[in-house]
């Protein structure tokens, strides 16, 4: 049982009470007792709006399918269906132009484009390094990856790999800060006179600051382009700068300018001990004292929050910002958590709770000075990503929450700014309007391909067996979703204002691949994407070297829109396919396994974001919304019989072995087969045989459930 305490009227778990009690509110200026009436309140008026919102997705749905089930196949008249959407309140009327009033956006939001990283907040080592990534070396990333087309062999230092790493980062300084004359690979000697840089650069006006050693001889110059910083290194006594002709010891990159710390997709926080934690990480952010004492191998160190350095030029210190901006996402409208009960016995939603307590929390960055050394937002803003909102009126509520706590926590109007998650079907089909109903806050929408497409299918469920999963990226919904978002953002005066973002990189040992592939998103028009990693984060950066971002926006909004409302609305359907059973099999074993490798470890050890191998060994990061597409493309096959329910039960069991093999190296690794009876086994299969019937096909009905039945039964 739960030790609970009673709040103003509500009912919660003394572990949290005593968490805010003693260490959140405390420095915040906000009375214990005023708190909880505030809470109280709030709960009481916003508990029956989200229950309402809820009971309309629902609503929406079963009109859907009802349309469906009586129009099977693919969709024949556009207008149609687009009808009958506007009749059920799918669509809503798109109102006039505007553009968007968020004031006070940070300058990493709203003028200068760079990667974002995505991090678990309950592991305090992953968010740390995240918020230290905001400088990450270009060697160490060249090295020690395939981002120069092999991995590095044996455990030695190899000199001449080291030579093509050096050479490959010179060549980029030619390309981002060229010199006047000649290479920076040809450089002997650099050094700063009259604040000019010597060798001359072709355009001065890129040297920032430099730093010096104590006895007045360069140590590091510090160089822009396209709004993000270089910095290069001089150590005559470094490990390469000893060997270098020109004494230069590294090359550092401004590399992640974002991060959001994540309490949604990434975790496994199902009760009261599980948010706690994760408040609690959040709040060794915002005040800047977490600490996590790392080991490797026979050596340890602790970590910590990097602070802002400076350089100076003419004498004057110039601040160079040490970490990235931190973002927290919360959760969405769908979850309730037993962390607080109401009067009634029944859940908080937790996206309540959290607009709450995280808000709360980052007052304590509010409350430091402005020249403080770790201070987060300049600007004094709090920054909250909002996931799997569904259209305009879900958007408005969201708005409304925060109005109520900004009063309530007694802090300026629009001091919090949302990031709109375009993830759901109906968001994006009403994103101008989504945006209009946050048009005072916006700081940031975003593309995610995975819940996307998750959605896309839980919509149109009942219209007939979907397509293979591999070819959805193929098909014009998809596209006419990543150009309208860009399209549509900057219609509404996001330019200059706030970020427009794209989605995630998923193979985290694929860098060379990344390098290729991922440009595409600033060439999009994208001022922030997301990485798995600061190396990551290092190498995306140099994208935005090659493109100026801004000037990218400026050529598509010059250029009028892009993708159409008819193809976004396209259902991608398989029509009449010629799969054969080794075709339908193997798209079953790669949905498996997928759902398997990741549910297990979410089950059984409380992980909600890892490296997970997929059908072929290769390291993939899994989430909440790469679980929701696969389990709803099996859950769709066998709802329209593709497949039968003994098929996807005897796939289950096969892949159940092959996970159990590939964490053959786990000691605490509890294998699913042959029995099949555990939890995390019964959880994954529960994701497809009820797929059907999930919420919008969410994953985290299931998997609470079957978490909490996991940590009752390891209690």
């Amino acid at each position: 049982m739960v030790e609970r305490v009673e709040r103003a009227g509500l009912h919660v778990a003394a572990e949290l009470a005593d968490f805010l009690e003693a260490e959140a509110l405390p420095g915040t200026g906000v009375d214990a007792a005023d708190f909880w009436d505030g809470f109280a309140a709030l709960v009481a008026d916003f508990q029956p709006k989200n229950a309402n919102l809820l009971a309309k997705r629902a609503e929406i749905q079963a009109k859907l399918d009802d349309w469906h089930r009586a129009n099977p196949g693919p969709i024949t008249d556009q207008a149609a269906y687009q009808t009958m959407l506007k009749d059920i309140g799918y669509l809503v009327p798109e109102g006039p132009d505007f553009a968007i009033e968020t004031p006070q956006t940070d300058p990493e939001f709203a003028s200068v484009a760079g990667p974002q990283l995505v991090v678990p907040i309950t592991n305090a080592r992953y968010a740390l390094n995240a918020a230290n990534a905001r400088w990450g070396s270009l060697y160490d990333a060249f090295y020690g990856t395939d981002a120069l087309g092999d991995l590095p062999q044996g455990k030695g230092f190899d000199a001449a790999r080291g030579a093509k790493v050096i050479a490959a980062a010179k060549a980029f300084l030619d390309e981002a800060v060229p010199l006047a004359k000649g290479s920076h690979g040809d450089v002997t000697d650099y050094r700063v006179e009259n604040d000019v840089v010597v060798p001359a650069l072709k355009d001065p006006g890129q040297f920032v600051a430099a730093n010096y050693y104590e006895d007045g001889t360069l140590a590091e110059i510090f160089l822009k382009n396209n709004g993000m910083h270089i910095a290069v290194e001089i150590d005559p006594k470094g490990r390469i700068g000893a060997t270098d002709p020109a004494s230069v010891d590294d090359i550092q990159l401004e590399s992640a300018l974002t991060a959001i710390m994540d309490c949604e997709d990434s975790v496994a926080c199902v009760d009261a001990q599980d948010k706690t934690h994760a408040y609690r990480n959040w709040l060794g952010l915002m005040k800047g004292d977490l600490s996590e004492t790392v080991t490797k191998g026979d050596t340890s160190f602790t970590r910590v929050l990097d602070q802002d350095t400076c350089g100076w030029r003419g004498g004057d210190k110039i601040k160079i910002t040490g970490r990235a901006v931190m973002l927290i996402r919360n959760v969405g409208h769908l979850m309730t958590n037993p962390a607080i009960l109401l009067a009634d016995g029944s859940e908080i939603f937790e996206g309540l709770m959290d607009a709450v307590v995280t808000t709360l929390i980052a007052m304590h960055d509010l409350k430091k000075p402005a020249d403080h050394p770790a201070r987060n937002s300049t600007t004094g803003s709090v920054y909250v990503v909002k996931p799997k909102m569904h259209g305009p009126d879900e958007v408005a509520f969201t708005v409304e929450t925060f109005d109520r706590v900004e009063a309530m926590l007694g802090l300026p109007a629009n001091t919090v700014k949302l990031g709109i998650m375009d993830e759901e079907r109906r968001t994006s089909a009403n994103l101008k309007e989504c945006i209009r109903a946050a048009k005072s806050r916006v700081a940031f929408i975003n593309t995610g391909f995975l819940d996307r497409t998750g959605d896309e299918m839980h919509t149109s469920m009942a219209a007939g067996p979907m397509i293979r999963k591999g070819d959805m990226k193929s098909k014009p919904w998809i596209a006419s979703y990543e150009d309208r978002n860009v399209d549509i953002g900057l219609a509404c005066g996001l330019a200059g204002k706030a970020q427009i973002g794209k989605g995630m990189w998923a193979m985290p040992d694929r860098m060379a691949d990344m390098i290729d592939q991922k440009i595409g998103h600033p060439m999009a028009g994208a001022n922030c994407a997301w990485v798995p990693s600061p190396t990551a984060a290092t190498l995306h950066a140099l994208h935005y070297h090659k493109v100026d971002v801004a000037a990218r926006q400026a050529e598509i909004a010059a250029g009028g829109p892009r993708g159409t409302l008819d193809d976004l609305l396209t259902v991608p359907l398989a029509g009449n396919p010629d799969w054969t059973d080794a075709d339908i099999a193997n798209e079953l074993e790669n949905n498996a396994q997928g759902i398997l490798g990741y549910v297990v470890r979410w089950i059984d050890a409380g992980v909600g974001c890892s490296k997970v191998p997929d059908i072929n060994n290769i390291g993939l990061m899994e989430d909440r919304a790469t679980c929701r597409i696969s389990a709803q493309h099996m859950a769709n096959w066998l709802h329209h019989g593709v497949v039968t329910r003994d098929q996807i039960v005897a796939t289950f069991e096969k892949m159940a072995a092959v996970v159990d093999d590939q964490n053959a190296g786990d000691a605490e690794y509890t294998p699913m087969a042959p029995g099949f009876d555990g939890v995390a086994y019964r959880a994954a299969l529960e994701l497809v045989l009820d797929g059907v019937n999930q919420p919008s096909g969410y994953t985290e009905p299931v998997l609470h459930k079957r978490r909490l039945e996991k940590k009752a039964a390891q209690a």
